[in-house]
Parts: C-alpha cells; structure tokens; sequence
C-alpha cells in the first residue's frame, strides 16, 4: 500500500538571481535568513544549511527536555547546549555502522542548571535523544524533490 501523495507544506523557501541569502518562512508566520559565510562566497547574513540543522536538532532536544522535567516537576532550571558538526571517513568511527566513504558525526554537549540529582541527569540526557528530530535524523529519511506543480 503506498502512502498519499498529498503533502501540507510546512515551510517557504525562496532565493534570487544572485547571491545565497535565501528567505525561509516557517508556518506562514516566522521569517528565518539563512546564508553562505563570505569565505564561501555568501553575504554572511545568517546561518548557514547545516547551522539551521544544528539549530533544529538543538533547539527539538531541549523544548523536549522542557517538557519532560515540567512534566516530572524536576527543578531544572535551566539547559545549555553545544553541537558540532564533522565529515569523517566511516573507517574512522567507531560508532558508525558503515565503513566505507564519508559519515557526518553530530557531537551534542548539555549542561544542566537546577538542584537535580545525578540520576535525574543521567535520565536527562536519556530523553535528549528522543526528541522528534534526533529519531527523524537517526532513522531512514526518504526526500522527494519534485517540479512544484504547473513548473514544467
């Protein structure tokens, strides 16, 4: 049984003639700029492609662990986080399941405020890694790019 292929778009995205500024818009509502760095030949305008990944995954981890410590009434005062991004050779991981050519490693780092236990933090960081965009980024992801309709 195949999926519909109806989609309810989420998010606008538009670029001119020149330059990398493009324009993101989020729900018809939130207006994002993203760019190349001027060493990329950008106009450095704002983050770039794989900042706004970062930013996605960071910003998914800890409105969930907002959430999950309001939920538990856990005194967590406050999160910090740190992600980086690197393309490695995947005989270079360890971790990585494959072994041939290039993976890209994502390196979170959080740090804690609030009187919290140390089994509280270690659940903490347990609950990071199931926020929606973790799972949608560690599991298969299917992109279909496709002519919008009436575009040739």
């Amino acid at each position: 049984m195949t999926e519909p292929d109806r989609v309810t778009w989420s998010l606008a995205a538009s670029i001119g003639a020149r330059g990398y500024t493009t324009t993101l818009t989020a729900g018809g509502r939130h207006t994002i700029i993203a760019d190349e760095p001027a060493d990329a030949g950008g106009d450095d305008r704002g983050p770039n492609p794989y900042d706004l990944l970062l930013a996605s995954l960071a910003a998914c981890k800890l409105i969930t662990l907002r959430m999950y410590a309001d939920r538990k009434g856990w005194p967590l005062e406050g999160v910090h986080a740190r992600l980086g991004q690197t393309r490695l050779h995947a005989k270079d991981c360890d971790e990585c399941e494959s072994d041939d050519g290039f993976v890209h490693r994502i390196d979170v780092s959080l740090s804690f405020a609030g009187d919290l236990s140390d089994e509280q933090r270690s659940r903490l960081l347990e609950i990071a890694d199931r926020c929606p965009v973790h799972k949608t980024l560690t599991h298969e992801i299917v992109i279909r790019t496709r002519p919008a309709d009436g575009d040739g």
